[in-house]
């Protein structure tokens, strides 16, 4: 019986010790585990309200608060990628701090429910909580919580309206804002609330640098041609840059980043192509016409992007303004229509049949 309970004793200890041999192994393989691999817009979004590209006025009026000054209700609005909510994020931590920013801001996407109901029950709520001056840190804190309304320009009226009065009620504990794209949707009551601050489209020259400090921390060959071309195809947009930038780098593995590359994932139809098209038109053949669209909808380019690219074109083209008022005319009727959910194939051939009219009058 002794020796039985020996035995299990010995076996015992074994078993612990391979326990915390595996423990171990398994401890020092966490430590030795990469980071995760984050996109490079949210590695790069602005931390401090200082890093914010090219809008002074913003940032001018969230430092005056960051010193101490009272921060009013906000309505940020302009194109994509002009960094509306990094700027607020960025402001919030520095105001709260990395422990408290959690606890004081309220963040609602449009992909969150933000009807009537939300409105009225978790911003209400969320608005009605008390907070004190002080952080961890020792730091002077604002005795107030952010509502952050990204997208709100989507949220519909009754929930705008809504918003209206607890704006008003809560403005001693809550502040708002409201980030949208296009202004005119929020109702005047919400507007007059609020200080309005227009994100302009980012220069190509504040781009370009943004994008090469981007490229020399991730080790990325990118010509200058690269670079440039980068920036035109983005249109103003930064987070559309930095993407394509990303994709690109994983595209190429290691390789130089040149103009062709870029074309391939921005998805832009080449400038040969658009010659083609122009030079179909020009010929006056339907069928060579026909047979320009077919191919050019096989190789799986986008109608919205020809007509997007074609617009360019005509603009710059040695055409009388007669001719070009017509065509962008029918760009515009077309670009309808395909938001709409036309057939894409019928709509190109129509704009094409409407080019070679207007430029058959100049032979």
């Amino acid at each position: 019986m002794q020796a039985f309970l020996k035995g299990t004793s010995i076996s015992t200890k074994s078993l612990l010790t391979k326990d915390r041999g595996v423990a171990a192994t398994a401890g020092s393989s966490g430590e030795n585990k990469k980071a995760k691999p984050v996109p490079w817009v949210e590695k790069y979004r602005p931390k401090c309200v200082d890093e914010v590209a090219f809008q002074e006025e913003v940032v001018a009026v969230l430092k005056k608060s960051l010193e101490g000054a009272d921060l009013p209700n906000l309505l940020f609005y302009g194109p994509p990628g002009t960094g509306k909510t990094s700027t607020i994020l960025a402001a919030a931590r520095e105001l709260f701090g990395p422990e408290l920013f959690r606890l004081r801001v309220l963040e609602l996407n449009a992909s969150d429910e933000r009807g009537i109901q939300v409105v009225r029950e978790k911003v209400k709520n969320f608005a009605q909580l008390t907070v004190s001056g002080s952080r961890s840190d020792g730091k002077p804190c604002p005795p107030f919580k952010i509502v952050i309304l990204d997208e709100a320009d989507s949220m519909t009226s009754a929930a705008q309206a809504a918003l209206r009065r607890t704006m008003e009620k809560e403005s001693k504990t809550t502040r708002f804002c409201l980030i949208c794209n296009y202004v005119s949707r929020i109702i005047e009551p919400l507007t007059s609330r609020c200080s309005k601050f227009r994100f302009k489209p980012l220069s190509d020259k504040i781009q370009q640098q943004r994008l090469l400090d981007i490229a020399e921390k991730e080790n990325v060959k990118i010509s200058d041609e690269g670079i440039a071309y980068l920036v035109k195809v983005s249109e103003g947009d930064l987070r559309k840059a930095i993407t394509f930038l990303q994709s690109a780098t994983r595209l190429t593995g290691g390789k130089e980043i040149t103009e062709s590359v870029i074309t391939d994932i921005a998805g832009v139809i080449p400038a040969e192509k658009i010659d083609g098209v122009f030079a179909a038109c020009q010929s006056g053949s339907f069928d060579k016409l026909e047979a320009v669209v077919k191919d050019l909808i096989d190789e799986g380019h986008a109608a919205t992007q020809l007509v997007s690219q074609l617009h360019d074109v005509v603009v710059e083209n040695n055409l009388s303004d007669k001719q070009k008022s017509i065509i962008t005319e029918k760009l515009a009727d077309v670009d309808k229509c395909l938001a709409d959910g036309a057939d894409e194939h019928l709509q190109l051939i129509s704009l094409c049949a409407t080019v070679m009219q207007q430029l058959s009058q100049n032979c």
